[in-house]
C-alpha cells in the first residue's frame, strides 16, 4: 500500500481533476474504448496497486505525453506508469512484447559487463572515425535494426548511421564510434526495468568517458533523451553535451551546401524529440535551408503531434496499426509526397504498416518514408 500512495503522489495523481482531457487526446483511447488514462488514474486511486498491475492495459500507454500536456494539474501520467510497470514487472507480470521479444532480449543481454561486440562493421572505408576524440556519435541499436527488419521492410537502418558520420565528416568531424557500445536502456526504462537501465547505463558512460568526448550525437531521440536526462536524474550528473543529429546540423547550416530538389514533404514529430525535449523548430528550419524542399505541415504537429503507434517494442497490435495508418493519411492529405521522420523506430512502424495494406485499399499510399539525416545527406552538394 505504501508503494501505491508513493507511486501516486510523486506523479501528481492525487491532484487529478477527473476532467477528462487526458483520455480525450490519448491516442491509445481514441481507438480503443477500453483504455482510457483518466480511468487508470481512478484505478489507482479507489482501488490501488493490485488491479492495475494485473490490467493488461498497463502495457498499452505509449508514454508519449500527449494527455501531461493537456493535464490542467501536470499530472504526471507516463511516469506513474513506468512505475506501476516496475511493481508489474517485479511481481511476474508481462505485456505482450512484439517480435517474439528478441529485441527486449537484446537489451538484457547488453546488461552483461563481460559482454563483447563487433558493432562497426557498418562504417564505410570512406567514413572517417576516431578510437578517442571531443565528439561522439552514439549509434544505438540501428546494427541490430539492420539484421532484423532491413529485408522485410526494404530500409537500411544502418544507412542512418553511415549518413550520420557523412554529415559529421562534411563539418569536418570525425566522430568517435565506440565498438562495444549499449542499448541506451530507453526502453527498459520505460517498462519499469530500471536495475537493468542502470547497468545499461553506468557501462555507457564509463565507454564515453574513456573516450574523451565533450559532446555526444545521437541520431535517435530514444538515445538522446537518455543520455540527455534520464542517465543524469537516476546515475547524476556527467559532463559532456548531448544534441539530436537535427539540432547539431541547425546550429552548422550555413556550412552546408545543398543541391536543388523538388519534393514536397511533412515531418513526424518524435514525442522524445519533440514534447520530452522541446525539439521542434530546429528540423524544420534546417529542412526548410535545402532549395525547392516544401514543408508542410500536418493537422497534427509539433506539440499536439501524434506518435507513431508502439513504443518499446510492445503491444503492437490492431490499434497501433490504426493509428499509424491514420498518421499516413494525415501525412498524405497534406499534398506531401515524402514523409520525413527523425526517429528509426518511426520509420520501422510506419513502413510496416504501409507494407501491410493491400493494393487496392483506400488507405494504400504512395507516400515516401525516409529518415532526416538520410535526407539531408541526400542533399549535400558533395566536396
Amino acid at each position: 500500500m505504501e508503494s501505491t500512495v508513493n507511486n501516486l503522489k510523486k506523479n501528481r495523481a492525487f491532484l487529478c481533476l477527473e476532467c477528462g482531457k487526458c483520455t480525450a487526446v490519448c491516442p491509445i483511447s481514441s481507438y480503443n474504448n477500453s483504455f482510457s488514462p483518466r480511468r487508470m488514474i481512478a484505478e489507482g486511486l479507489f482501488y490501488g496497486t493490485d488491479n492495475l498491475i494485473n490490467d493488461r492495459l498497463l502495457w498499452s500507454c505509449l508514454t508519449c505525453q500527449l494527455c501531461s500536456q493537456r493535464c490542467p494539474v501536470d499530472v504526471r501520467f507516463s511516469e506513474m506508469m513506468r512505475d506501476y510497470r516496475a511493481e508489474a514487472y517485479d511481481a511476474g507480470m508481462w505485456g505482450n512484447p512484439s517480435h517474439g521479444g528478441v529485441l527486449h532480449y537484446i537489451m538484457e543481454i547488453g546488461s552483461s559487463p563481460n559482454l563483447k561486440q563487433k558493432r562497426t562493421e557498418w562504417i564505410e572505408k570512406d567514413l572517417r572515425v576516431k578510437q578517442k576524440g571531443d565528439v561522439l556519435y552514439f549509434v544505438g541499436c540501428l546494427p541490430y535494426y539492420q539484421d532484423f527488419f532491413a529485408k522485410d521492410l526494404d530500409f537500411s537502418p544502418n544507412s542512418i548511421a553511415i549518413d550520420t558520420v557523412k554529415i559529421l565528416n562534411y563539418l569536418h568531424i570525425e566522430p568517435v564510434v565506440l565498438n562495444n557500445e549499449r542499448c541506451c536502456g530507453h526502453d527498459l526504462y520505460w517498462l519499469g526495468q530500471l536495475e537493468k537501465f542502470d547497468e545499461l547505463a553506468r557501462l555507457n558512460l564509463d565507454m564515453i568517458a574513456e573516450s574523451g568526448a565533450k559532446t555526444v550525437v545521437t541520431a535517435c531521440p530514444e538515445c538522446a533523451l537518455s543520455l540527455k536526462k534520464l542517465y543524469s536524474e537516476r546515475l547524476g550528473g556527467f559532463d559532456f553535451e548531448v544534441k539530436h543529429i537535427t539540432e547539431m546540423v541547425y546550429e552548422n547550416i550555413g556550412k552546408f551546401r545543398f543541391k536543388n530538389l523538388d519534393i514536397t514533404a511533412a515531418f513526424q514529430d518524435p514525442c522524445r524529440l519533440g514534447r520530452y525535449m522541446g525539439v521542434y523548430d530546429q528540423p524544420r528550419e534546417s529542412l526548410r535551408s535545402i532549395p525547392g524542399v516544401e514543408l508542410k505541415e500536418m493537422a497534427h504537429s509539433r506539440r499536439g503531434a501524434i506518435c507513431c503507434g508502439t513504443t518499446n517494442w510492445m503491444n503492437c497490435d490492431t490499434t497501433s496499426r490504426m493509428i499509424q495508418q491514420s498518421r499516413i493519411n494525415e501525412a498524405a492529405k497534406t499534398g506531401a509526397d515524402t514523409l520525413i521522420t527523425s526517429c528509426p523506430k518511426c520509420q520501422i512502424h510506419f513502413r510496416c504498416t504501409a507494407r501491410d495494406t493491400e493494393e487496392g485499399d483506400s488507405d494504400k499510399t504512395e507516400l515516401k518514408f525516409t529518415d532526416f539525416v538520410n535526407f539531408i545527406a541526400s542533399a549535400l552538394v558533395e566536396g
